[in-house]
């Protein structure tokens, strides 16, 4: 079996050895067992499913939430070689008629179908008549209540064991805490899964958080600096994401804009177009990216603090799907907690209202504390991770820390002196020295801290409280009207045993504030014309198929014959991400290319 596997790795996909996970995966579904896999985003998730499916002698189906993944993942599957069909409501009833024909008589290995199609009555039975071997399950997390992405089309998959019970059914993921794991092999009756949960430590991205004082024009100044690459900045809100995609294209960048208030057709006319390279840029809200399948974008940039440490990692993972150094920013600013807080409050059911407020104050706490960032997004994982990597601001020291004691103390002490009986406003307009009525009614006006803050205003001690919460030294009691407590470290700072920092982005007013760009590594060592030339040969070829540049090759692809400057057939084979059909499709159009550089040069 191990030769048929690495034989099929090496001439079907072009890879002469496996990411980390993807054999013991592969080699567990070949045995029939199955698998709940969490692995990063661009761990490789789909040859995990794509490899076995070859393998297997009937048909594997996958079920994938999103048309445009769907059509992504079959395309790249057919330039590979590999007979794959999707069935959605995209297709006309001839392209219908003729992919069951094809069904029907075996010819197709892999067949993607949505949750909602599984869903339609008699349809799992339909599925009997097609010698169904495997089961792949993608973006698994929709399963969980417990996941960002929660869809309840997906509850539907729990009838697969009961209609499928000896074939195998794998779970893929690429965000899953230990919670929405258990949730997942639960609603799917996974039995005796062999479980892989990878690490989600994305090396190849750059984390940094900076002060938000002018988003657009500071969002403006770092797409300047990555000039012809290919970015996603994501808004809260439609109306902001319109404003940005149409600031960025007086600036002159090729920018459009995603959100759900669109038709189904412009947004995904709007998707092509970011996929295909013709825009650079896609503004959106969140209704955007789910799935997506482009690999090189090169960085993700939220313009507005997101609502988890989950939706932002899922989030900034489209960026540097191909491996190669891509960066991650995120702006930064005390009103975006307020506005935050706003759609907590509308929220009725007290169980979500709650779990909504500590993924909150999680968020907040990572762009506050002076801690490794991606040592808190492994944590939030339940990964362990010392710190220091080496690849964010904190690491590098591209953000600082400042003493805040007092103005810490000074909050403390009102919440103390008021019996720990209040919410933050009130504590803050002790702090600040507000004349109200409540405060006078209740002889507040006396206390030793009434006005000892009126020197600063009150969106400075909203942010000192902000970073009392994010570091766990006050807390908001959810049972109680949400008033505030101090817990034991809090003890420790209002009774100065213990120094409190908040970083720059808080203390900062300068509205300078810039944003450091990282040295690109990823063209180290590398002729950029060349690599240039190959990117418009791809591109050409890339409209005249109609797919997506990336899906004829990665950019690493790119980049690596660049490196190797291949002079043969078999040497272009030795090139990751080239098999043997890409060989026979592409080779000597790229060979040439490559060779015509290398002549033009040589002769000079």
């Amino acid at each position: 079996m191990k030769n048929d596997i690495l034989k099929t790795l090496h001439t079907i996909f072009g890879y002469s050895s496996f990411k980390p996970n993807q054999e013991k995966i592969i080699t567990s579904i070949l045995e029939g067992r199955d698998v709940f896999a969490a692995m990063p985003t661009g761990g490789g998730k789909s040859l995990c499913y794509q490899l076995p499916a070859l393998i297997f002698p009937g048909l594997t189906i996958v079920i994938s939430p999103l048309i445009a993944l769907m059509k992504d993942q079959v395309d790249a599957a057919v330039e590979n070689g590999i007979p794959a069909v999707f069935l959605n409501s995209s297709l006309s009833a001839e392209e219908t008629t003729e992919i069951y024909s094809n069904l029907y008589s075996g010819k197709i290995k892999i067949l993607y179908i949505s949750p909602e199609r599984l869903a339609i009555e008699g349809y799992i039975e339909k599925l009997h008549s097609f010698n169904v071997k495997f089961i792949a399950v993608d973006e698994a997390h929709c399963l969980s209540e417990w996941g960002h992405d929660f869809r309840p089309d997906y509850l539907f998959l729990a009838q697969l064991r009961n209609n499928f019970p000896s074939i195998p059914i794998a779970a893929f993921t690429a965000t899953a805490t230990k919670e929405v794991q258990k949730d997942i092999i639960r609603i799917l009756s996974l039995e005796d899964p062999f479980i892989v949960r990878a690490s989600f430590d994305r090396k190849e991205l750059y984390y940094q958080i900076v002060n938000k004082n002018d988003p657009l024009s500071q969002i403006h100044s770092f797409i300047n600096k990555h000039k012809g690459e290919s970015g996603i900045v994501y808004r809260t809100s439609r109306k902001e994401v319109e404003k940005t995609a149409s600031y960025l294209r007086r600036m002159g960048v090729k920018a459009i804009h995603y959100h759900a208030g669109l038709s189904k057709d412009n947004r995904a006319k709007n998707q092509e177009q970011f996929n295909n390279d013709e825009i650079n840029v896609i503004v959106a809200t969140i209704a955007f990216g789910m799935g997506i399948n482009k690999n090189n974008i090169r960085y993700v940039i939220h313009g507005d603090l997101p609502k988890s440490i989950e939706g932002y990692y899922q989030e900034t993972g489209r960026a540097g799907r191909d491996g190669l150094d891509s960066s991650c920013l995120l702006l930064f600013s005390s009103g975006d907690i307020m506005k935050q807080h706003y759609f907590i409050n509308q929220i009725e059911n007290p169980k979500e209202k709650e779990r909504s407020q500590e993924n909150l104050n999680r968020i907040i706490r990572f762009a506050t504390v002076n801690v490794c960032r991606r040592k808190q997004i492994l944590e939030y994982f339940n990964e362990e991770f010392n710190g220091n990597c080496g690849n964010c601001d904190v690491c590098n020291d591209d953000t600082e820390k400042v003493v805040a004691s007092v103005d810490g103390q000074k909050l403390l002490s009102a919440i103390a002196r008021t019996n720990q009986s209040f919410g933050i406003n009130y504590i803050i307009d002790i702090v600040w020295g507000a004349n109200t009525e409540k405060i006078r009614l209740r002889n507040h006006d006396k206390l030793k801290t009434f006005g000892t803050g009126k020197d600063k205003d009150k969106k400075w001690w909203r942010a000192i409280i902000n970073e009392l919460i994010s570091q766990e030294f006050i807390y908001q009691d959810s049972e109680h009207y949400n008033v505030l407590k101090i817990t034991d470290t809090g003890k420790a700072i209002l009774f100065g045993k213990k120094e409190f920092y908040i970083s720059k982005q808080t203390a900062v007013n300068d509205k300078k504030t810039t944003i450091k760009i990282r040295s690109d590594q990823k063209y180290l060592g590398v002729n950029e014309d060349l690599f240039f030339k190959l990117k418009e040969v791809r591109t050409k070829l890339a409209k005249e198929k109609n797919v997506p540049p990336y899906i004829i090759f990665s950019d690493k692809s790119l980049l690596e014959m660049c490196i190797k400057l291949p002079k043969t057939k078999n040497s272009f084979l030795d090139i990751n991400g080239v098999g043997q059909v890409k060989l026979d499709i592409y080779g000597d159009i790229f060979l040439e290319c490559i060779n015509n550089y290398k002549t033009y040069y040589s002769s000079e």
